[in-house]
């Protein structure tokens, strides 16, 4: 009988060891992942704002349907880093999605950011339907369309903000 009971909680201890480590390669997985998306987020930064220091290379990213001035342009592309600055921190979970909705109906507020997501558009219609980057951005459009639709002066109520 006490052979038996040492069994077990040998056999516990075990399973205990095994969930437990398990669980820490889950957490380094996943710290891998932002620290991935971390990396990336500072690189696409970087890029950006070399570009915004220096019009011929913000020359590469003008793949705008229209002419757009270089002011413009370099406006556009700080609206796309505080952008992706939102969408990253929802990413690796220091912003809900809801709390993101809220923030993004801030910058909402701004018309040089509305004129860059519109003229952006065409970009975004390249994403797989089904990608979360797609269902961010409907998500945006649904947004900047409830905002020019409303009929108040606070706008800061303005949209349903997702449930998940």
């Amino acid at each position: 009988m006490a052979t038996q009971k040492l069994g077990i909680r040998v056999l516990s201890s075990a399973a205990a060891g095994l969930a437990l480590s398990a669980g820490a390669l889950l957490l380094t997985a996943q710290q891998r992942r932002y620290d991935a998306l971390t990396r990336q987020h500072r690189l696409h930064f970087d890029l950006l704002c070399k570009a915004m220091d220096d019009p011929a290379l913000a020359a590469v990213l003008d793949t705008y349907d229209s002419e757009i001035p270089p002011a413009t342009q370099r406006q556009y592309l700080f609206a796309n880093a505080l952008y992706v600055n939102a969408i990253h921190a929802h990413r690796i979970g220091a912003m809900s999605r809801e709390e993101l909705y809220g923030h993004l109906r801030v910058m909402c507020q701004n018309a040089v950011f509305r004129d860059y997501w519109e003229a952006t558009r065409h970009h975004r219609a390249s994403l797989p339907s089904s990608s979360d980057e797609a269902a961010l951005g409907r998500m945006m459009d649904s947004l900047v369309r409830d905002l020019q639709d409303a009929d108040t002066e606070e706008w800061w109520v303005v949209g349903q903000p997702p449930e998940h």
